[in-house]
């Protein structure tokens, strides 16, 4: 019960203070006070703002339907605790951050630009919209490219004339014919954002131990400093061209002896050439920016070559990372993708990027088989989990007979032409890849994302936008219920036999 400090007969000298004081009072208390709800069982109300509301879409490609990178679903999330163990879940745990993805692509060989200038205008715009738009067609934002000529050109050739160890006779004519006009139109579709590099399958014949561009051979000590700056040529040549050269490896599969272009190297021989040639060539050129990648095989040896070249100060100082492909099955043995885990725990400062990998011995009976797209899927989803920073196919393109290859090595892209009819086939391996290469963006952080099932292969990333990414891969010939769990949330969904879906968490 409030005093009555208003009373005229209350004359205290404390009392005639407060009698005074007594308006200001009045004033605080309601100023500092809400307003009561005096309706009965009335609570007080807290004004919280309201929890985001995340949104998920789903984007499938799936065998025996017309699904191709197509949206199917569109999802939300409930509250949901712990699961039990008769309840499919991919769990993704965005708090958790790893590498950051450099690009998703394919490479731009002379087969591909040889094929490309045989298409109508038509099907060559949508060659290149399929490929780099990102809202129409996949995305690729990284692409790969040969120092003069590879397997995957219609003949042998180099930049210099032979014997020209000064290297005064170089030029880039021959590029300038079907190579640089497509690799220039893949830039552009991009939006100049392109991140290209560059391989040698062979130094010039002379250079070599067994005179010889194709067949192995070593480079001779003689022509180190020479080729070294044959590199060097090649990047400032190009870019003159208006072609940014990002990176480039050392050496296309340095202990294949091939029937085409081959030069072998042991990894004590990359090693000294990266340190005592390569390297200060690029450095002493005004090129030490350029991304410099070691071994560029397959991964059976990976950790043995990248523990050889790196575990020295003085060649590790140049190398931004280690390249590496998928071929090493070529045993009967399956894709050993544990040594790439292998060299990220020992190397975590070492960039991975997958080089090259392709379907071998091409059949045109074969071509709709949905094999090949599993087979990207497989490894991408492996191979990001492993930390790798960058993935690149091999071919974008091929004609209908598997090339042109100038030895008669006929393989697999994602898209053939018929030179013939100029009509294009996109393979299940374009959707595959689609599947990462449209949604996960340069930039992006992978996150963790495991399944608790066999069947259902996983990989996830947070663009940089703040969405997350989560690619689900079902090997199994039954549709599986799942739910994707982050948080004590989940969202219900279903994979459908052989299919591989994207789920956009906005």
């Amino acid at each position: 019960m409030f005093t009555n400090f208003s009373n005229s007969n209350f004359s205290h000298p404390i009392a005639c203070i407060m009698k005074k004081l007594f308006p200001f009072f009045i004033l605080i208390c309601f100023a500092f006070h809400s307003p009561l709800d005096t309706t009965p069982g009335a609570k007080k109300k807290a004004n919280k703002p309201a929890a985001k509301k995340h949104t998920i879409t789903v984007y499938t490609t799936a065998e025996n339907t017309e699904l191709r990178i197509s949206q199917t679903a569109t999802l939300e999330f409930t509250q949901f605790g712990q699961p039990k163990e008769t309840e499919p879940c991919i769990f993704v745990d965005p708090s958790k951050k790893f590498q950051t993805l450099v690009g998703i692509g394919g490479a731009l060989t002379d087969a591909a630009a040889e094929t490309f200038a045989l298409l109508p205008k038509a099907k060559q715009d949508e060659l290149i919209k399929a490929y780099y738009d990102r809202k129409e067609g996949i995305g690729f934002s990284l692409a790969r490219t040969h120092i003069h000529s590879c397997d995957f050109s219609s003949e042998s050739y180099t930049y210099i004339q032979e014997g020209d160890s000064a290297l005064k006779s170089f030029n880039i004519d021959h590029d300038r014919k079907y190579k640089i006009p497509l690799i220039k139109q893949a830039i552009a579709a991009t939006g100049n954002k392109l991140l290209l590099f560059a391989t040698p399958w062979s130094p010039p014949a002379f250079m070599k131990t067994n005179n010889s561009m194709l067949h192995g051979g070593k480079l001779k000590d003689e022509y180190k400093h020479s080729w070294a700056h044959y590199y060097v040529k090649f990047i400032k040549t190009y870019e003159k061209e208006g072609i940014p050269i990002w990176g480039l490896s050392v050496q296309n599969e340095p202990m294949a002896v091939q029937t085409w272009e081959s030069c072998n190297y042991t990894g004590e021989d990359e090693r000294d050439f990266i340190k005592n040639f390569l390297g200060p060539a690029l450095h002493n050129n005004g090129l030490a920016d350029k991304k410099l990648m070691a071994w560029d095989h397959n991964r059976d040896l990976l950790y043995q070559r990248a523990s050889t070249v790196l575990d020295d100060p003085q060649a590790a100082k140049y190398i931004w990372g280690i390249g590496f492909h998928w071929y090493e099955d070529w045993t009967g043995g399956g894709k050993i993708f544990d040594n790439v885990q292998r060299v990220h725990e020992a190397y975590p400062k070492t960039h991975l990027m997958f080089t090259e990998g392709c379907a071998e011995s091409f059949n045109p009976a074969s071509i709709h088989q949905w094999k090949f797209g599993e087979t990207y899927g497989r490894s991408m989803i492996n191979d990001f989990n492993d930390g790798t920073v960058g993935w690149t196919d091999w071919n974008i393109l091929l004609d209908e007979k598997g090339g042109p290859n100038h030895v008669g090595n006929f393989c697999f892209a994602p898209v053939h032409a018929d030179t013939k009819t100029g009509e294009l086939t996109y393979l299940s391996s374009f959707y595959y890849i689609g599947q990462f290469s449209k949604f996960i963006r340069p930039g992006a952080k992978r996150i963790i994302s495991s399944s608790s099932r066999g069947q259902l292969l996983t990989t996830a990333f947070e663009n940089p936008d703040g969405k997350l990414v989560v690619v689900v891969m079902n090997q199994s010939d039954q549709k599986l219920p799942y739910r994707l769990w982050i948080k004590g949330k989940a969202a219900e969904t279903e994979s459908l036999p052989h299919s591989i879906a994207t789920l956009i968490v906005d």
